[in-house]
């Protein structure tokens, strides 16, 4: 309807924007999202197999879209977006992904090393943002002024109401996370989780919220290095209060027969990684 009515509506919708920038300040209708559950796997009985994505008002992902164009090309133009991630980029795809991983891990292979590999899992990444650090984390981007305004109240204030089969639930209040289905979400959540290669030693990739790390095994106690790679990031994860799921990290042995043993985990829950053979989808 938008786009058939775009010669009307074209000037209203642009005054409402700039005011609403200008402001700093959303309607009240484009905080408001209608959470439909999509199903992701194993157990459809359980409640956290679905994942919340947001339907949210159509002229807020429009002004979204525009600012995400503006805050795209100078995060980009400042290279101030780290290289090792690979999702939500322009040039960058899960293919670029995995043949910078392949790349590499064929050159340790080839100059006679094997590779410990760990895949991370976070515990609900996107929905556990908490919104005061991410809005810190915007400020040492030098996003500042109205922009940052407006993106705290974007975040901030907001509420949801799960539908299922035409009935929906009462309004809650959104205490963390960044919108799923939102436009400017995923970017928010790159952002938070930016700076998560300068805290290990050794060597990574991201796809948003997939994550994996590995280093080369030449014996049985190179493995201390990615150890400390991993205690460095449940640091960050303590810090940050993005919890990574131990549950659902893998570790991988490539091209050597050390039985080394991972763990991460805080103190009591600390807990040892599984060892997988193969692992589905991950990039």
């Amino acid at each position: 309807m938008l786009k058939e009515c775009a010669t009307v509506l074209v000037e209203p919708l642009s005054l409402l924007f700039q005011r609403s920038f200008d402001t700093g300040t959303l309607p009240a209708n484009w905080e408001t999202a209608n959470i439909l559950p999509i199903f992701k796997k194993e157990d459809g009985t359980d409640r956290a197999n679905y994942r919340p994505v947001s339907l949210t008002s159509v002229p807020c992902k429009i002004m979204e879209s525009i600012i995400k164009e503006k805050l795209m090309r100078f995060l980009e133009s400042n290279n101030l977006l780290c290289k090792k991630q690979h999702r939500f980029r322009s040039g960058r795809s899960y293919l670029t992904n995995l043949l910078g991983t392949f790349e590499k891990w064929t050159k340790a292979l080839d100059e006679g090393y094997g590779l410990d590999v760990v895949y991370l899992d976070y515990r609900k990444a996107f929905d556990s943002v908490p919104h005061r650090r991410l809005i810190e984390k915007r400020k040492s981007f030098g996003i500042n002024g109205k922009l940052l305004q407006w993106l705290e109240d974007f975040l901030t204030l907001r509420s949801i109401k799960v539908g299922l089969r035409g009935t929906f639930s009462q309004l809650l209040e959104v205490l963390s996370g960044v919108p799923q289905g939102s436009v400017l979400g995923p970017l928010l959540f790159l952002l938070y989780v930016n700076e998560l290669p300068s805290w290990i030693k050794y060597d990574m990739k991201m796809f948003a919220d997939n994550t994996k790390l590995w280093c080369r095994i030449k014996t049985d106690t190179d493995s201390v290095v990615l150890q400390a790679d991993l205690d460095s990031l449940q640091s960050w994860s303590d810090t940050w209060q993005m919890k990574f799921n131990a549950d659902k990290c893998k570790v991988m042995h490539i091209g050597h027969s050390f039985q080394t043993k991972y763990s991460m985990g805080e103190n009591s829950a600390r807990k040892e990684l599984e060892l997988v053979h193969q692992i589905e989808i991950w990039v």
